[in-house]
């Protein structure tokens, strides 16, 4: 039986195999990012609370406690770029699906908006009484929404930034929101343990989500696939999908040790989750198989424990998925990526291997005797194959 082409042997000598994610839309195991890249720190440090690719994936751009934005770049992770965008706490980042704006908010409850360019072009002060917490556009980028510890969620018109409308309904802080990214459907998280699922045309409650134990942290739409799954987070240790078309959980993440603080969808693989928590751990899931069965619970697929030293505040993954950034209490971001091939710690599944135990002699396992583009039948004594002198 002829192997899959684009299957990769767990070798040092097949890098030069490695793939974009689109190739391998297939096979959700090949972008787990467990891989340390780098980490990138400020001269002055400052906790870092968001993070946020910009649209073309070439730099990333963090808001701080210190109100500062910094910009570093995507490929050599260096310093680009330093401002001062705000007068205390940056809460919230969000880019327009078309990329030629971004929203911020901070701890007063102040809203920005700014150019690519990083020029302000208005501010609208007072938008909440307290501090935002989160904001997401709608799909048409005509209107987004904005959540906030005052206890409620606001509509707003982008072309007028005026306030439209203003979902009331938690008991408690708005810790999370996020706009469904094709339908006119919004998710709120709160401090009072629910999540709340809203239409903005009407500033309906359609449904009331329950199950959670602590305060909400995270809620985000599935952004590929069938876009019918939720995945919120919480500070009871685990994470949970909710399944649109029954409005209840199908599943449980578990496996976490601490508060849930962080999670991102995958912008290619609809069935890998991320989540990162307040002991600095974060966690990989592969949901597909486990949906199938309606499993009560689920294991991480890959684990990186203590990956910061500090609670993770946020995480993003690069627009092609082979990159994940995270963002710290502990004053760094921090850049990851996906196992090469010889990495013995990425490779655990049959895609890797066809299903064939690959055996490597131990003098295969020396470098100087890995050379790509050489048949794995050659003696590699000195390097060559045994024909040519």
């Amino acid at each position: 039986m002829r192997a899959d082409p684009l299957q990769v042997r767990p070798e040092p000598s097949f890098i030069h195999q490695m793939a974009p994610q689109m190739l391998w839309r297939n096979h959700p195991a090949t972008a787990l990012c467990t891989s340390f890249v780098h980490m990138s720190v400020n001269k002055t440090r400052q906790p870092v609370i968001c993070i946020s690719w910009t649209p073309e994936g070439r730099r990333i751009l963090t808001g701080a406690s210190s109100g500062e934005f910094t910009l570093w770049h995507g490929m050599t992770f260096n310093f680009e770029s330093l401002m001062q965008a705000h007068e205390n706490e940056i809460r919230a980042l969000a880019y327009s699906h078309s990329g030629d704006w971004l929203l911020s908010g901070d701890r007063d409850g102040t809203l920005k908006v700014w150019q690519p360019n990083f020029n302000n072009v208005n501010i609208v002060s007072g938008a909440h009484r307290e501090s935002l917490s989160g904001i997401s556009w709608s799909p048409t980028d005509a209107k987004f929404v904005t959540g906030s510890d005052d206890s409620t969620a606001k509509v707003w018109s982008f072309a007028t930034m005026a306030e439209e409308t203003t979902l009331t309904g938690h008991g408690w802080d708005v810790k999370c929101v996020d706009w469904h990214p094709s339908l006119s459907l919004i998710a709120t998280g709160s401090k009072d343990n629910t999540v709340k699922l809203w239409d903005p045309r009407q500033a309906k409650n359609l449904s009331t989500l329950h199950g959670f134990k602590n305060t909400l942290t995270r809620t985000k739409f599935q952004t590929l696939g069938g876009q019918y799954l939720l995945a919120s987070a919480s500070r009871d240790n685990t994470a949970r999908i909710f399944d649109l078309r029954m409005m209840q959980h199908v599943l449980v993440l578990r496996g976490h040790e601490a508060d849930v603080t962080a999670l991102a969808w995958h912008p290619v693989h609809p069935e890998l989750l991320s989540t990162a928590t307040r002991d600095g751990t974060i966690n990989h899931f592969l949901l597909d198989s486990q949906l199938a069965e309606n499993s009560s619970g689920l294991l991480p697929a890959a684990s990186i424990p203590k990956a910061h030293g500090w609670p993770v505040w946020d995480l993003a993954y690069h627009p092609a998925g082979h990159l994940l950034c995270s963002g710290s209490n502990d004053k760094s971001v921090r850049f990851w990526a996906r196992g090469r091939p010889g990495d013995p710690t990425a490779f655990k599944t049959r895609f890797y291997t066809d299903a064939v135990e690959v055996s490597v002699p131990e003098r295969r396992k020396k470098e100087h005797t890995a050379i790509p583009g050489l048949n794995l039948d050659t003696e590699p004594a000195n390097g060559l194959p045994a024909d040519i002198s």
